[in-house]
């Protein structure tokens, strides 16, 4: 049996990850594992196909910076790689994020409905179903449940500086995704299954399964001993961007007790020189192990995302024995329960703030607790046997 995977990264990147995941155990349930991806230079223990080159991306990229048509240029390239799928045929193909300039999705999509083998979208985002955006929650747009036109957040992902085309967008894409005769969908999140169920995606199988970490990577370290002095805020996201809640920090920062100390990670250099005082940053780190000592030495996990759909950050602060304390939105409060942390309505920073003393003070979540929740629903070696099974189920 051959696993075709299709993401814009491999090994590499949340998404990326996930896709190495899922090929490394099918690999060990005896199927042979491929991943199509479209930047980077990727080691995998899958074999890899990549989509295009770096000139390309740079043309798609400007393109949908000018005309607003993200996935619908690259069109040479997807030819060249649908002629690699159809020597390889696969016997399952899994997208994942095929949006990041790499991919033309119509063509990609003609293809998959005249092949008409099973098909696995896993949902990442929201951008399968939009006319632009990959998330709408932060500006209160539901225009996607009917017809996309006159984009609220045109600078968002995939950002467009001039053209609207968000019209024509949810028009290709409803046309391009409906009509495949098997096809699953799988969001990451309850969240998002309930968002796809009001969308033009609605009528299509569509089964969740939840991110998983290595729960053997990120464990408690028992000589870890808190800071008597300081409490430990911490917050950790790939890229700080407006939705992930940076400013939601800074408002923090007033309403904590002055021996509370919040450290970021993964700010950029100019983020990190414009904190205020009370607040320290560093640059993402590749360094898994010390990821694992800060998820340690702090007191609570603070996720204040203003917008998102399972983010696994919750899963690792979980998995090292901290509590999380995360806004009311999105996915993000599924990873959370009355033993391990805190739900927030959203964007109100006083009850954060109440709530994150609460926890550092009272201490009210056992490590435990903790670490037995992601041991029970998030170890990925369990949750990404959940996609050999549906393989299984649907070839």
């Amino acid at each position: 049996m051959i696993l075709l995977q299709i993401n814009v990264t491999a090994n590499w990147g949340s998404t990326g990850k996930i896709a190495e995941d899922i090929g490394k155990l099918a690999i060990k349930n005896g199927w042979e594992s491929w991943i199509a991806y479209g930047r980077g230079n990727p080691n995998s223990e899958s074999n890899l196909i990549r989509i295009g080159n770096d000139f390309d991306m740079r043309l798609h990229g400007i393109g949908t910076r000018l005309f607003d048509n993200h996935g619908l240029m690259s069109k040479s390239v997807t030819k060249d790689f649908i002629k690699k799928i159809k020597g390889l045929k696969p016997d399952i193909i899994h997208l994942h994020n095929i949006h990041g300039y790499f991919i033309n999705y119509k063509i990609l999509f003609d293809y998959l409905k005249e092949w008409g083998g099973p098909v696995v979208w896993t949902l990442h985002d929201c951008w399968p179903f939009t006319g632009h955006c990959a998330y709408y929650d932060y500006v209160g747009c539901s225009k996607w449940q009917n017809e996309c036109m006159n984009c609220p957040q045109l600078r968002s992902f995939p950002s467009s500086l001039w053209k609207d085309r968000s019209y024509n967008n949810f028009q290709d894409k409803k046309r391009a995704f409906c009509g495949h005769p098997n096809i699953t969908f799988v969001p990451v999140s309850e969240w998002l299954r309930n968002e796809l169920s009001k969308s033009f995606l609605k009528d299509y199988p569509a089964v969740t399964i939840h991110n998983g970490i290595d729960i053997d990577i990120f464990h408690p370290i028992e000589d870890m001993s808190q800071n008597s002095d300081k409490k430990l805020i911490l917050g950790v996201a790939s890229v700080w961007d407006k939705r992930k809640g940076l400013e939601e920090f800074v408002k923090l920062r007033d309403k904590l007790p002055e021996d509370y100390e919040i450290l970021l990670i993964g700010l950029s250099k100019d983020q990190i020189s414009a904190l205020p005082k009370g607040i320290t940053g560093i640059r993402r780190t590749e360094n898994i192990e010390e990821l694992v000592r800060y998820y340690n030495k702090a007191d609570v996990f603070v996720n204040p995302t203003l917008e998102d759909n399972f983010p696994t950050t919750n899963l690792e602060a979980l998995a090292c024995g901290t509590p999380v304390i995360t806004y009311n939105t999105g996915g993000s409060p599924e990873a959370v329960d009355k033993n391990t942390g805190f739900i927030i309505p959203y964007q109100n920073a006083d009850m954060l703030a109440e709530g994150i003393v609460d926890i550092c003070e009272n201490r009210p979540f056992d490590a435990s607790d903790c670490r037995e929740r992601t041991i029970l629903y998030y170890d990925k070696k369990k949750v990404y046997d959940n996609y050999i099974k549906l393989y299984d189920k649907i070839r």
